[in-house]
Order: C-alpha cells, then sequence, then structure tokens
C-alpha cells in the first residue's frame, strides 16, 4: 500500500551489470550489480537529466525502492514532487554498492573495491546509454551519512563528471566523529582475543545481528576504506593500539587525508565549477557530524565556493524528509 495513491505513478526498471572494476576485491564481493532505474510518468528518459542515488551504511540502492511502513520509499516520493512540480522530471539511478563490510564510501580502495571507479566508468554510462539521459552538464548524485560523504568527495574530486551533488549528513570532521568510536571498538575486540578476524567471522556467523555490533562493523570498514592493508585479514588494520587506543600517527594521517575537512583544501576550484552544492546536517546529529559540517561551511565560505548549507532540528536518524529539499534543487540545476 502506498502512502499517497493520488500522483502519476514513475516506472521502476531493474537493469542487471557485470562489473569489470570490481573483479578480485578484496573482500571476495559479487561483481554482478543492480542497478535499478526511475523514469517519471509520461517520461522514457531521452534527454532527461541524471540524478544517483547513494545510499548510507548498511543498505544498497535497491532497498529505496522497497516498499515503507508509515512513509515513502524513494520512487513514491519523487512522483508526489514532479507531481506536484515542485521537481522537475529526471531519472534517478539507485545503484547496489552494498559489501561484505556493510557498505562502502564510494572511493576507490585496494581493500573494498574500485567503487569510484565503479559509478564513473560503469554505472553510469551504462544508465546513461540505456536510457539516453544524463551527460556531461547534467549529472548528479545526492546521498546520506555515507552516501552523503559520497556526494562531498564525488563533488569534490569529479567536477568534471558531476554537475550538482548534494550531501544528507555526510562524513565530515574526522576527529569528532571517530572518537568516540575506537574504544567501542577494542571492547569489542577484546572479547575475541583481540583479533579483528575472529570478531568478524563471528559476525557473520550469528543468527542475529545487534545493532551494537552494527556500529563496530562500521569502524572497521572505514578502516578498509581509509587505510587499507592488503595483508591484513579483509584489509582491515586500526589506526589506534589494541592495548592503550592511542592514535597511530601513520595510520591515523591516512584517515585525515581523505576527511572532506582536508580534500576541500585542494578541491575548491573544483567546486567552483557545480551547478550545485548543497549540505545539511541535523543540529543535534548523534555522531557530531554538525561541526563537521559547520566547519566545512565555514572553509567553504571562506575559499569563496558558492554552496548552501542548511541545519534542521533532528538529529542523524531517519531523515529523509530532507529530499523534499535537496532533489527539487538538483533537478532545477540540471534541467
Amino acid at each position: 500500500m502506498r502512502r499517497d495513491s493520488s500522483p502519476v505513478q514513475g516506472t521502476v526498471h531493474t537493469l542487471w551489470l557485470e562489473s569489470a572494476v570490481l573483479r578480485g576485491n578484496l573482500l571476495g564481493d559479487p561483481t554482478l550489480r543492480r542497478i535499478d532505474v526511475y523514469l517519471p510518468a509520461g517520461h522514457d528518459g531521452r534527454g532527461l537529466a541524471l540524478l544517483v542515488d547513494l545510499v548510507g551504511f548498511t543498505a544498497g540502492g535497491p532497498a529505496h525502492t522497497n516498499w515503507k511502513n508509515f512513509g515513502e520509499n524513494l520512487p513514491e516520493r519523487l512522483d508526489r514532487l514532479m507531481a506536484t512540480g515542485a521537481m522537475a522530471p529526471c531519472v534517478v539511478a539507485l545503484p547496489d554498492c552494498f559489501t561484505k563490510l556493510g557498505g562502502n564510501q564510494y572511493i576507490n580502495t585496494t581493500a573494498m573495491g574500485r567503487w569510484d571507479d565503479f559509478l564513473l566508468q560503469e554505472a553510469v554510462p551504462f544508465v546513461e546509454s540505456t536510457f539516453s539521459c544524463g551527460g556531461v552538464g547534467r549529472r548528479g548524485c545526492f546521498g546520506k551519512s555515507s552516501g552523503g560523504y559520497g556526494a562531498l568527495v564525488h563533488g569534490m574530486l569529479h567536477s568534471d563528471f558531476w554537475a550538482a551533488t548534494a550531501s544528507h549528513s555526510g562524513d565530515a570532521g574526522f576527529e569528532l566523529l571517530f572518537a568516540a568510536e575506537w574504544p567501542r571498538v577494542l571492547r569489542a575486540l577484546a572479547k575475541a582475543d583481540n583479533s579483528v578476524q575472529l570478531w568478524l567471522e563471528r559476525f557473520f556467523a550469528a543468527p542475529k545481528v545487534k545493532d551494537g555490533d552494527i556500529h563496530v562493523l562500521m569502524n572497521l570498514a572505514m578502516c578498509a576504506s581509509y587505510d587499507p592493508d592488503p595483508e591484513a585479514f579483509l584489509g582491515i588494520r586500526l589506526p589506534v593500539t589494541l592495548d592503550t587506543c592511542e592514535i597511530i600517527a601513520e595510520r591515523w594521517a591516512n584517515f585525515l587525508k581523505w576527511d572532506p575537512l582536508s580534500l576541500v583544501e585542494k578541491h575548491a576550484a573544483g567546486l567552483k565549477r557545480l551547478k550545485l552544492f548543497y549540505l545539511d546536517c541535523g543540529e543535534v546529529d548523534q555522531y557530531n557530524l554538525v561541526y563537521g559540517s559547520r566547519r566545512l561551511n565555514k572553509r567553504l565560505r571562506a575559499l569563496e565556493v558558492p554552496h548552501i548549507y542548511e541545519e534542521f532540528p533532528d538529529d542523524h536518524s531517519s531523515v529523509d524528509y530532507r529530499m523534499d529539499r535537496s532533489l527539487p534543487l538538483l533537478a532545477a540545476a540540471l534541467a
């Protein structure tokens, strides 16, 4: 049952892509990937702008086309926004980028796989050629949390590819984001003889996934993303000592290279070429991302990068409603 059956419904097509760039990934993840593609009612995609949904940790693109209780999935939201005239018609692609470690940050890594290349070299060109949409100056990406991080980083690194990006509660300010997480990870590993491999093997074999374990898994995935060690189990090594939780400077430096607060210093010129650079965050984000977002906003202003920054009275969870703000802006920028 749809929350609102009145809007004319678009259609969702399912594509399958056999990835070449993901072959041989250290996690052993499948290379055959699903991409759901939303087409607005009355359109076959031809000539429309393309938006790509980068989902957050623990999700995959097709999760956003699933039925949602007491709310809207993404196609229903798009139907409503377009039916009311709030949003210009566009094609929206939802690629499955889930990994064995629960997700990824949409960057290339020797442990997690070449997810940056997957998007730019394979997924987007495949969707554009299939539906004759998008193209230079007419493609954008958006996401929340890890997906928001992906939108931030892709906007910074690939302003020649993306013309607009929108980040909801994207990871920024790694110092504050991870400060309270490493002790939690170490306490979990201590129950598994301080072994990442043993902890993960137990996690994968468990009959029930616990919320606390998801947070541990997420931080292990960050290690495999920002400071991978191909010689370690699934490429994971921690940036802190196991006994005293002291920062290992060389490893932590590898993390910080990927912090948007660091990347913006080198890529401000590219950001100025974007038609839209949007970011927001909840005022009481429980992962401290509001402080990183404020720092990023402050630095963007100092670098004179045109952007929109907004805060809203909420935390990090269940904030899909913020897409009512970003999606119309993206579509208008690319129309």
